[in-house]
């Protein structure tokens, strides 16, 4: 049994926005040309959380540029492939050395670096910069985050530091301290005329509203993700709302979190197939795509590289033809998966119930339509996709069709017939539909 996601679906109440606290109005978006596609990249926190310093960031931006595998047999780094940012999250700050009851800002409001583990910040981003990368920088921190209200000189002097002292390329603003402002960090960055990509990572509490305001290029929809299956499809429910209210788009992306694709941690590892289907899920919906591995384990990137360097893959999530991606069809019946969640402070083991399968679609233009069917139960299941359904797919007499992770062209799904495949468990079929002969370039980065 099955049913159909209707265009239009009441959405959830949008919950509440920060007021701006030193600026008048709001800034409806910010002014930097940036993000015009999904971001692409990597950030520290899924796989080394506080276990970072700058000799760990340099060797990931080192392993960003290299070319130690291929890709169509060409020799090929990930920037290459697009991802070229290089973000380092939370434990940065010297957590108790800050004055006047803060716990890293100085009596000037000035952030206080904990230079044990990064003596030279500004040495650290011109590294990324002579490798031909761009890199990320982390405020409001959630380590010792800062409880007392904020004065102005510490939003001042956190963009002066981000911007003319250490010359990052991104922040990520995070939801755990007092500095919650977007309007101000956005009004600041834009006045400094510095070009900063801002990730709002306050877990789907600050969003974009139906009059433009979004003065971030991407935003957080969900809680923290973790290695499991469970928080992979949990984590991927909260950006529907965003693409069928047409407010996930070039410049205001949502976002479902990093990607857990590689990483092992104390909770477990997803496997193959569901880091298979998680990077696909993650491309469907047109989230930015974060890696979080860890670049010096050369198995751990020989067992992922075929997901995180399919390029078919990356095509469909770079691309852009009016719609971010969403589910149109999916199974009444449900199926139990676990997560594992932060309440309250509190992590522990839940169960959720989610549809035994889904199928999302995403335009990709010149009639190309992706689809990708997932299958979230427990055991195997036959799954079929009539082209009728799927939303902006006019196929006529029949539908063409590639198979994007085995990258080859299946038969043609002939008129009022049906495509069928048996999937595994938490594995998923990923296609591209189109009328007509052949299929064009769209599918190459």
């Amino acid at each position: 049994r099955a049913h159909s996601w209707l265009p239009g679906v009441a959405a959830a109440m949008r919950a509440g926005v920060v007021a701006a606290v030193f600026f008048a109005g709001r800034a409806a978006a910010i002014d930097n040309g940036l993000g015009l596609t999904p971001p692409m990249g990597w950030r520290s926190w899924n796989l080394f959380a506080d276990h970072v310093n700058q000799s760990l960031i340099e060797s990931i931006m080192d392993g960003m540029v290299a070319k130690k595998r291929t890709v169509d047999g060409v020799p090929t780094s990930l920037c290459d492939l697009g991802y070229c940012d290089v973000g380092l999250d939370d434990a940065w700050q010297a957590c108790g050395k800050g004055e006047g009851g803060y716990q890293y800002h100085d009596a000037l409001g000035r952030p206080v670096v904990d230079t044990s583990r990064f003596p030279d910040m500004r040495a650290m981003t011109d590294k990324a910069h002579w490798l031909g990368l761009t890199a990320g920088w982390y405020g409001n921190n959630c380590i010792c985050a800062e409880s007392k209200l904020p004065t102005e000189a510490m939003y001042v002097q956190d963009v002066h530091f981000l911007t003319s002292v250490f010359n990052f390329d991104g922040v990520k603003l995070d939801g755990c301290g007092q500095q919650r402002d977007l309007d101000t960090w956005a009004h600041l960055i834009n006045r400094s005329g510095h070009k900063v990509m801002i990730e709002n990572c306050h877990w789907g509490t600050t969003v974009p509203t139906e009059d433009g305001w979004c003065p971030w290029n991407y935003f957080r929809s969900s809680s923290d993700i973790t290695a499991s299956y469970g928080s992979v499809v949990g984590n991927l429910q909260t950006t529907v709302q965003w693409a069928q209210r047409g407010l996930s788009r070039p410049g205001c992306w949502s976002y479902p979190d990093m990607l857990e694709v590689g990483c092992k941690t104390g909770i477990g590892r997803l496997s193959f197939v569901e880091a298979r289907t998680h990077f696909g899920a993650w491309c469907i919906v047109s989230s930015p795509l974060i890696l979080s591995h860890d670049l010096g384990d050369d198995a751990v990137v020989d067992e992922i590289w075929p997901i995180i360097a399919n390029k078919e893959a990356i095509a469909i999530n770079q691309a852009w033809a009016g719609h971010s991606g969403s589910p149109f069809k999916e199974a009444d019946d449900t199926t139990s998966l676990e997560k594992y969640s932060n309440n309250d402070g509190v992590f522990e083991w839940e169960t959720m119930a989610v549809p035994k399968w889904q199928q999302f679609y995403k335009p990709l233009g010149k009639g190309h339509v992706a689809v990708l069917m997932m299958n979230h139960g427990d055991k195997e299941e036959k799954l079929a996709l009539d082209p009728r359904d799927v939303p902006g797919l006019s196929c006529g007499g029949s539908c063409l069709v590639r198979d994007v992770w085995n990258h080859k062209d299946l038969p043609p799904i002939a008129d009022a017939s049906v495509f069928t495949a048996k999937v595994a468990s938490h594995d998923s079929v990923f296609l591209v539909l189109k009328p007509g002969a052949g299929l064009d370039t769209l599918l190459v980065v």
